[in-house]
């Protein structure tokens, strides 16, 4: 508890010109290679990717399923989206992913088990629930599961009434994500999000009564948020007292994102504020028990998370943090979909005519992807641990490579160095990013365009 509480404070015991030096966007490393290097990738290699994946040391299997549409579009989306079409458009999509579904399960190895499902969008609870139940049936007609698999799906809370929620817990759903984003309605309005059409009280003894598991989501750094207004929305948050409340940073990328210039005539308050904003939040989850897992997550001591991250056994996904129990190759279905392999990244086309046109015609809809090195491969694992751990062991020829820049780091408070050991310091961490990036041999002559860390 009192580590956590002195990590609110952290950024404050660095001074203003390190934090600006190392405030320059880089990778959020969800992936390495990241998705901007993705390439040109054809079925063949898909199919081979997935034969590979059979005999992987993390043998697991996960489903991502992507649902693209939503109601509405809020200004802040970096996701891949797009607008609800009228008619049963969204039907044939349903439709398809089921076709995709079963051109896969015949070249996964019998005797794997799933150990996660993650629903992501878009807004995946814009499908009728009874659609995403006989999703969830499919997979589980054709695949046992792990003990306690984690089994998620992000909500929308501004479309569920009691009917729907009680339909989404019968679906077989261990974990819901619910993307509050704010609590303040002169925000949400200003970022064109509906708030909850429940009170969110009624929506946790629903869900509390169906033991599951419940993540809350935020966003920061919005126009019309203060430290102050944003204290409010954690501290209301807290008094629901979630399994994982999770601030995310809000990324501003107009260059990909068009819609998110209308925040930038809203007014986006300074990286000072922003980084005020997390402090303060921090400080108040801290007071309340919560521990940081990684760069956003929050959770309670008693929290698997937790328990990998004190054994420096955390991991990371396309879908968020995970334990090695539930660790695994990862299947993609849908447009934009990622599978995240043992020996490549294959990305599906994002176009949603052309997906379902190319599985009708039984054809894997795949468009984008890497191959990765035995040299990346290594990296990934740097990364990955790094990131997920704030803590990473070198090899000492890698040590060696790097060593001026860690020690640079060093001296300006970001990590400590033990031996070949790399540690975040407390006050460090919000910029692992940027150590990540240092140990990254593809960010020496980099010319992709990144976030910020704050």
């Amino acid at each position: 508890m009192r580590k956590m509480a002195t990590f609110a404070v952290a950024m404050k015991a660095l001074d203003q010109k390190i934090i600006d030096k190392y405030n320059v966007p880089v990778p959020r490393y969800t992936s390495y290679p990241p998705a901007n290097y993705f390439t040109e990738y054809n079925e063949d290699g898909y199919k081979r990717a997935i034969s590979q994946s059979n005999s992987a040391l993390d043998n697991n299997i996960s489903f991502y399923i992507h649902f693209p549409y939503c109601p509405r579009l809020c200004h802040y989306c970096a996701c891949n989206s797009y607008s609800m079409p009228a008619g049963d458009a969204s039907s044939k999509y349903i439709a398809t992913l089921h076709k995709e579904l079963d051109m896969i399960v015949p070249m996964i190895s019998r005797g794997r088990k799933v150990s996660q499902i993650h629903y992501g969008g878009g807004t995946p609870t814009a499908m009728p629930t009874s659609a995403i139940k006989e999703l969830n049936d499919h997979i589980f007609s054709n695949f046992e599961t792990i003990d306690r698999p984690e089994v998620a799906i992000e909500c929308h809370p501004g479309y569920l009434g009691e009917t729907q929620w009680h339909e989404l817990a019968d679906a077989g759903f261990t974990r819901m994500s619910i993307g509050v984003q704010d609590m303040n309605l002169e925000v949400l309005k200003t970022v064109n999000r509906k708030p909850s059409l429940m009170p969110l009280g009624e929506v946790f003894d629903i869900l509390r009564s169906r033991k599951i598991r419940i993540n809350l989501d935020f966003l920061y750094g919005l126009p019309k948020q203060t430290p102050e207004s944003f204290l409010a929305t954690i501290e209301n948050a807290i008094a629901l007292g979630p399994d994982r409340l999770v601030t995310f940073s809000y990324a501003h990328v107009p260059w990909l994102k068009k819609a998110q210039t209308l925040l930038e005539k809203a007014g986006l308050p300074s990286p000072e504020t922003k980084e005020q904003m997390f402090e303060t939040a921090a400080q108040a989850l801290a007071n309340a028990g919560y521990v940081r897992v990684g760069m956003d997550h929050f959770v309670k001591p008693t929290d698997e998370l937790y328990e990998a991250l004190q054994c420096h056994k955390l991991h990371r996904n396309f879908q968020g943090y995970c334990t090695r129990r539930t660790t695994a190759q990862v299947y993609a279905l849908g447009v934009t979909g990622i599978s995240q392999l043992e020996t490549a990244y294959i990305q599906n086309t994002k176009d949603i005519a052309e997906y379902i046109a190319t599985v009708d015609d039984g054809k894997s809809p795949v468009k984008k992807g890497h191959t990765l090195t035995a040299d990346e491969q290594h990296t990934r694992g740097i990364i990955e641990q790094l990131m997920c751990n704030y803590h990473v062991e070198l090899p000492h020829v890698d040590y060696e490579k790097y060593k001026s820049k860690l020690l640079e780091m060093e001296a300006d408070g970001i990590v400590k160095i033990d031996g070949d050991t790399i540690i975040m310091t407390q006050e460090g961490t919000p910029f692992v990013r940027n150590v990540a990036a240092a140990l990254d041999p593809l960010m020496a002559n980099s010319k992709k365009s990144f976030s910020k860390p704050i």
